[in-house]
């Protein structure tokens, strides 16, 4: 997208001073429990969105998928009786036809689907030049350009009220969160695109519900420009996605204890502290980088020699021999055992590409 241009001030005004509050069940359920968790939502004017999904795309087939059109009557019915702006899942061109003729205000395209550009595209086509709100959640898959891509469609489909969801990206091994955060992926196309609403989906990157509040704080102070929290009259009773889901009251607690904190430090002892604190870190960074620079050229010439005696790259038994002492030493200095493999498996990689590099340098050039 060339442009960086304001698309449109929707987010303003739908929620005018307060952050954008979108909420409601994971799954449109029953026509009750629609309606019963919209109203208790409706009477605070901090929550201004009802979501429900109507189309629930399950990883495993026999799981609740939805009760698809029979359930966006139920939404027509939030909106004459409560006010509230509805928002729902879209996955195709159909979904987006039918909600499309019963009036859904916002659309959300969701991360299984934003990883699909063919999907993307005919969704664009289906809801081309109409006035809908669309919000485009990341892909499941930590890849920045291809988040940027399905905005991108939709924006040259003439859809000017664009937003996009942080959700977090799926892991490999189990974490401390269903999808991790990635926070620098989102705040790097929120750097990318200022003027494009970023919300947080603290749901999913939880996957349950004792860190909704925490995750949510963190994102106001990123300046993100709303949430979608999951929110049910009965949680632990729900049909899909049970422990991530709240209560209308918890949600309320939740909005109550969030604070807007300053951007800056402002008495002038704390900005001298803060200062001198910089300072030493960037000169530990710069060390940080001297040592990584010196260890890729020990990696390099490892490489050579393996490279003369025509052994492989990969040495299975000594990138565990690495890991497992890295996280021995990380313990005695209180670094976690997350944060020891991030930073190892990075070095790992960039030391496997340069031998790469270096076993394979005869055959490439001789190409």
């Amino acid at each position: 997208m060339k442009t960086k241009k304001t698309l449109g001030n929707w987010q303003e005004k739908i929620a005018g001073k307060y952050p954008l509050m979108i909420a409601g069940p994971c799954s449109a359920e029953t026509e009750y429990q629609v309606l019963k968790t919209a109203h208790q939502l409706a009477n605070d004017p901090r929550i201004q969105v009802f979501r429900a999904g109507v189309w629930k795309p399950r990883t495993r087939p026999g799981n609740f998928e939805g009760h698809g059109e029979k359930a966006l009557p139920w939404l027509k019915k939030v909106k004459e009786e409560t006010g509230l702006k509805v928002a729902i899942e879209i996955a195709n061109a159909e979904h987006a036809r039918m909600a499309l003729e019963n009036d859904i205000d916002i659309l959300w395209i969701g991360a299984r689907t934003s990883v699909n550009p063919f999907a993307v595209q005919e969704i664009a086509n289906t809801i081309k030049n109409t006035d809908k709100i669309v919000l485009i959640k990341n892909p499941i898959n930590p890849d920045l350009s291809l988040w940027i891509g399905a905005v991108e469609r939709f924006f040259q489909a003439g859809i000017q009220n664009l937003g996009v969801i942080h959700r977090g990206f799926s892991n490999f091994r189990p974490g401390n969160y269903r999808n991790e955060p990635q926070w620098q992926i989102a705040l790097r196309f929120k750097k990318e695109y200022p003027n494009i609403p970023i919300i947080l989906d603290p749901s999913h990157i939880c996957g349950r519900r004792d860190c909704i509040d925490e995750m949510s704080q963190t994102a106001l102070d990123l300046k993100y420009h709303g949430f979608m929290i999951e929110t049910h009259i009965s949680p632990d009773e729900a049909w899909s996605d049970a422990k991530q889901q709240i209560t209308p009251t918890r949600l309320k607690e939740i909005i109550t204890k969030l604070c807007l904190r300053k951007q800056q430090f402002q008495d002038p002892d704390a900005i001298d502290k803060i200062n001198f604190y910089r300072k030493q870190i960037n000169q530990l960074d710069d060390e940080l980088i001297k040592l990584l620079s010196e260890r890729m050229e020990l990696a390099q010439n490892i490489g050579k020699l393996k490279k003369t005696k025509n052994v492989a790259v990969l040495q299975e038994n000594r990138w565990g021999e690495i890991m497992n002492r890295a996280i021995e030493n990380g313990k005695k200095v209180k670094l976690s055992k997350k944060f020891i493999e991030k930073i190892f498996s990075a070095i790992h990689q960039e030391s496997i590409e340069k031998q790469e590099i270096i076993l394979h340098h005869k055959k490439l050039s001789d190409k």
